[in-house]
């Protein structure tokens, strides 16, 4: 695995692949579940440049979308979860049951729905901070719920 360490406001990212400009993983500070540095990886800044510009752009508030190879491990459920967080609109937030519909699951999936969310590998580039409660209320964020208020709020999401 490739990695390098970018600064950004929501502390350092942690931006791993396979191969320099290929993401699997997108990590902050004390995230819970998140990728670290194994012995075996191989620091590599200039593999992952595009991605460390689109960041800087992305916070600096001139990127809304990210264009970047991807390749998150998980399972085809999960896949089609995180696939589905694509179509939510920068600045735009969805409930975990409207997810739940934008998959093609039925309501009834929204808990499993929820924990593919929570596994999302690729913070901020995978807008999983732009999935709310039904009632509109900031829940579960692997980074924690500061972040992902000052994402949303970066955004100009209506916050409820």
């Amino acid at each position: 695995m490739r990695y390098t360490v970018h600064p950004s406001p929501l502390g350092d990212l942690l931006i791993a692949g396979p191969r320099p400009g290929v993401l699997a993983s997108v990590t902050v500070p004390g995230q819970r579940g998140g990728a670290t540095v194994q012995p075996d990886w191989v620091r590599d800044d200039a593999g992952f440049r595009a991605a460390a510009e689109q960041f800087d752009a992305y916070f600096a508030g001139s990127r809304e979308e990210f264009d970047l190879v991807l390749e998150p491990a998980g399972t085809p459920f999960r896949e089609r979860v995180w696939a589905a967080l694509d179509q939510i609109a920068f600045g735009a937030t969805t409930t975990y049951g409207q997810l739940a519909a934008l998959a093609g699951f039925p309501a009834r999936s929204v808990r499993a729905v929820g924990g593919a969310v929570g596994a999302n590998p690729l913070l901020v580039i995978k807008p999983c901070h732009r999935v709310v409660g039904a009632n509109g209320s900031l829940t579960g964020y692997a980074g924690g719920l500061e972040r992902k208020r000052q994402l949303l709020l970066h955004e100009g999401a209506a916050l409820g």
